[in-house]
């Protein structure tokens, strides 16, 4: 198609996705004291699983993450830097919050434009990229012994939606693809940031009383 974007940016968007999410992922593992087994295999889930879980729902079979190595490789090269100088990593807090939010960001609209140039529906596309983007954190948290941070964060799963509408909204009014998806993943990463230092956050449901 003479609007898709090049298939190397998607990669190279793609692959930066896997190493904030790895990095995030590895630190959980760090912080929960499991060996250096455990860490680098919860930062290969946490990078992978969401492409994994939209690529079996839209048919690409099998998943990219289990055709090419790179994604291993780079999980396990993340993990493995994080294991090792988490001493130092740990304290860019900020940046790492910076970092999964560009992961996010990354996922949400890599994973809408990949649906979409499978025949997905936009609408179903968009549903697509928020799971890219927030399946390998909620994998990483049930694995480590904690509520899906996606269920109570800050506009975590609602940023990554609504990156993915821009990128469905985009293909429906036929634009090139680059702009909205440029385009969902700074709104993403903007809702993300106000809510990390704003406490920006969706609706709470009232107090249930006894």
């Amino acid at each position: 198609m003479a609007y898709d974007i090049p298939a190397i940016i998607l990669e190279v968007l793609d692959w930066l996705g896997t190493i904030a999410f790895a990095v995030s992922g590895a630190l959980v593992g760090v912080r929960k004291r499991f060996d250096l087994f455990g860490v680098l295999f919860l930062a290969f889930v946490v990078s992978v699983a969401g492409g994994m879980m939209r690529d079996v729902l839209i048919g690409a079979i099998p998943p990219a993450a289990m055709k090419e190595i790179h994604y291993f490789v780079i999980a396990v090269l993340s993990g493995l830097v994080t294991f090792f100088w988490s001493s130092h990593i740990v304290h860019y807090q900020r940046l790492m919050q910076f970092l999964d939010a560009i992961g996010l960001a990354l996922f949400a609209v890599v994973g809408t434009q990949k649906a979409i140039q499978f025949g997905i529906h936009p609408v179903m596309s968009a549903l697509m990229g928020m799971i890219t983007g927030i399946g390998g954190g909620m994998i990483r948290d049930v694995l480590s012994g904690e509520i899906p941070f996606v269920l109570r964060a800050d506009l975590y799963a609602l940023a990554a939606l609504m990156a993915g509408v821009v990128v469905a909204l985009g293909h429906f009014l036929e634009l090139p693809p680059v702009y909205p998806v440029l385009a969902g993943a700074g709104l993403c990463l903007f809702l993300r940031m106000m809510a990390i230092h704003y406490g920006w956050r969706a609706p709470l449901p009232k107090p249930l009383s006894d």
